[in-house]
């Protein structure tokens, strides 16, 4: 559940994005609560995955700052940037599970890397890690003998076995058909409402946002930043902005504009 008596997990300040001479995004502004599902919409290059890699380090803004329980991780260097990103779980759009690994040693991987714990020890979490995503039973299979939608349960996984302040999900939904997308937004409001796990989640799917935001903001190639923030069915059902309503109505845009 959202804890907004607390201080932001993160918090993104006057950001700007872009890639050589072209501006993507700027004057970005938001913060993202202790156990809250936030996430971020937007039509094909309004810069949504651009921003993602921005909050977890694999982009360099052109301005602003990311704060991580505020620290920034733009302006950190060397062994300090390493220990926040270390703070920050990822789930890319394809999985990204090593082929050549069961799903133990996937989920195991990073506290091999990062932790001083022995090896019954990083198995001991690691099964632990597996069995909050449905998947216990399956440690020992490889990625190949799996469905789609069992390898980011996974992925998880493995994004949650350092216990990192925020996950970050880059389309969870991409791939799978929609009874398995179903199941994987149970999973994450089940994480996020039992554990108190907060997620970042880039996303086009509006029934999984609706299904599992407790916020979002929405990007706007036209303007270049976010045009409404906020509970989605609010924004939804209350916004008099046309863009807004067209994007969460899914109506064409006469214009072309959110093309």
């Amino acid at each position: 559940m959202t804890d907004l008596l607390r201080d932001p997990v993160i918090e993104v300040e006057d950001l700007a994005l872009g890639y050589e001479d072209a501006l993507l995004l700027e004057h970005l502004d938001f913060e993202v609560h202790p156990g809250e599902v936030f996430v971020i919409l937007g039509v094909s290059g309004s810069g949504k995955s651009t921003l993602l890699r921005s909050m977890v380090g694999l982009h360099r803004p052109l301005r602003g700052r990311i704060l991580l329980n505020g620290k920034d991780i733009v302006s950190a260097r060397g062994e300090e940037r390493a220990r926040l990103l270390r703070q920050i779980g990822v789930m890319y759009q394809s999985g990204a599970l090593f082929r050549s690994m069961s799903l133990l040693e996937n989920v195991r991987l990073p506290l091999d890397e990062f932790t001083d714990l022995d090896r019954v020890e990083c198995d001991m979490v690691a099964l632990a890690k597996l069995n909050q995503v449905g998947l216990r039973a399956a440690a020992h299979k490889m990625p190949g003998e799996l469905s789609g939608g069992m390898q980011k349960r996974a992925a998880i996984a493995r994004a949650m076995s350092l216990d990192p302040g925020a996950i970050f999900l880059d389309e969870p939904s991409a791939g799978i058909d929609p009874i398995t997308s179903a199941g994987l937004d149970a999973l994450i409001r089940q994480l996020s409402r039992d554990l108190g796990i907060t997620f970042v989640i880039v996303t086009h799917e509006l029934q999984s946002t609706f299904a599992i935001a407790d916020r979002c903001i929405l990007l706007d190639t036209r303007t270049k930043g976010i045009i409404a923030q906020g509970k989605p069915k609010e924004l939804r059902d209350h916004s008099v902005h046309p863009d807004v309503m067209r994007f969460f109505r899914r109506e064409p845009d006469p214009a072309g504009a959110l093309a």
